[in-house]
């Protein structure tokens, strides 16, 4: 008897997590900066260590900023929204497998079956850990898995440090993967983020014209989580691929624009110029209508809610300028479609449909 599981499409969706509450907020930076591929503390041997100090020297401060913004993270709920969004829209879609066995080449006699697809998600550095929900997929009976990495652009300490580690898990399961490593210029992600550019500067025409006014302008500020320059020296595509991101977006949306860096950590040299001073630049040069476009991040998080919601907008207050940011992706139908056509654009590539 043919086991429904045999017919089933696991798609795995990686995010990197955060705390699920103020106690979880040491452990999770302490498993953050454990992690060479991020920042290298050290010799290898030390790395460790350092993260227990590190996690313990910021714990505090960084409690008090998930404090202000309701106490937890709520990155791992927005993943398993999407991750049941796309679940849903995928099962609608009709897809249809590729048949294998000596009767798979007859037209007459052979029919591929529906897939049906089970739609996970797992975070890189809290619960639900990736080593656990390979393990239940396994349970679930899954043999072929998509896994889609939840950061548009790649970077060896993002989708690399991530599927570095879930290949190290899934080493001992038998279970067929195909990963996709990165997808930041696929058309719908880019419709996706227009659609919300869009709507933020509409958010400054609403409130500012009057019936003889002309639009205000608005300059739109794309800030990317900052990476140590190193990477880039050796190689990482992170940078060309952010850029292109704004390239692509910029096809379709005639604005003025600046790219900056946030969520810079440790003591090395990161990617610049920082996003609070480009802020500062930008105020000095009289912008007065500032428009942050998180470039990087598909869903809120610590950087979105505290870092540019609070820190940065209470500075462009004090600088004389409006700041408001470009609402994130999270579950927005644009973008789950945009999922849905890279996880199918990944089966095709992978064989495993028509």
């Amino acid at each position: 008897m043919e086991n429904k599981a045999d017919k089933t499409t696991g798609v795995l969706l990686l995010n990197l997590g955060g705390p699920d509450s103020l106690g979880a907020v040491k452990p999770f930076l302490f498993n953050l900066f454990s992690d060479r591929e991020i920042i290298r503390l050290g010799p290898s041997f030390l790395q460790r260590p350092i993260a227990y100090l590190i996690s313990s020297l910021r714990g505090k401060k960084t409690r008090e900023a998930y404090g202000l913004i309701g106490g937890k993270s709520p990155i791992c709920d927005i993943t398993f929204a999407q991750a049941k969004a796309l679940e849903e829209v995928l099962n609608k879609s009709g897809v249809r497998g590729q048949e294998s066995g000596e009767n798979a080449l007859s037209p007459i006699t052979h029919h591929p079956s529906p897939v049906t697809f089970k739609v996970y998600a797992a975070m890189r550095y809290w619960h639900p850990l990736i080593e656990d929900v390979i393990h239940e997929i396994y349970r679930d009976g899954v043999k072929r898995l998509i896994v889609l990495s939840l950061y548009p652009q790649y970077s060896v300490a993002t989708t690399g440090s991530t599927l570095a580690k879930l290949g190290e898990v899934i080493s001992k399961y038998p279970m067929e993967i195909f990963s996709i490593q990165s997808w930041y210029d696929n058309q719908l992600y880019i419709d996706a983020l227009v659609d919300e550019i869009k709507k933020g500067i509409r958010v400054f025409n609403s409130s500012l014209l009057t019936p003889h006014s002309s639009p205000p302008e608005v300059h739109v500020l794309f800030s990317a989580h900052s990476l140590p320059v190193k990477f880039i020296e050796e190689g990482d595509p992170y940078v060309d691929q952010i850029k292109g991101t704004i390239n692509e977006i910029v096809k379709k949306l005639d604005i003025r624009w600046s790219l900056s860096y946030q969520s810079k950590s440790g003591p090395v040299k990161w990617l610049g110029p920082s996003t609070d001073r480009m802020i500062e630049a930008l105020a000095a040069k009289g912008i007065k209508n500032l428009l942050v476009a998180p470039i990087s991040f598909v869903s809120d998080h610590i950087e979105t809610l505290y870092e540019i919601d609070i820190l940065y907008k209470g500075m462009a207050e004090k600088l004389g300028m409006r700041l408001e940011r470009v609402k994130s992706l999270n579950t927005a139908p644009l973008f789950i479609s945009a999922l849905e056509d890279i996880v199918l654009k990944g089966m095709k590539e992978a064989g495993w449909v028509q």
